[in-house]
């Protein structure tokens, strides 16, 4: 008798390299992966002390108050218009600083706003005025 053995095809998916895989597989993505840095705003701070005397007509004050209304100069304003009307004063005058006074109840969300309107404007000098 001549009796062959049947070779069957195994029925199990062969795992002995899977860990080798996922290993392969996490390396390629920590290598690949970037990681965004945000910078934050791009403001340069005085150092401590230091301090000039700016003559009032230089002088844009922007008041953000408890209730997040902005005012420019005692006027209430909406927050769309402040590129436009800092354009406008900055035109008039080149030596123009915008100060930023926020009131301590006021959103952050708001003194952002604000600050983006400036940058749109291209205010190349903005003051950041403490809280009194």
């Amino acid at each position: 008798m001549n009796l062959k053995r049947r070779i069957r095809a195994s029925e199990e998916i062969p795992t002995c390299s899977m860990a080798d895989i996922a290993f392969l597989l996490i390396i390629f993505f920590l290598v690949t992966t970037t990681m965004s840095m945000d910078r934050g705003l791009g403001l340069q701070l005085p150092a401590l002390g230091q301090g000039k005397k700016v003559p009032k007509k230089n002088l844009c004050h922007i008041w953000i108050n408890a209730s997040n209304d902005v005012a420019i100069g005692g006027e209430v304003i909406p927050i769309g218009e402040i590129e436009n009307i800092i354009r406008q004063k900055l035109e008039e005058n080149s030596r123009l600083i915008i100060s930023v006074k926020t009131d301590r109840e006021a959103k952050y969300k708001t003194m952002i706003d604000v600050l983006d309107e400036l940058k749109l404007a291209e205010a190349p000098r903005i003051s950041l005025a403490s809280p009194d």
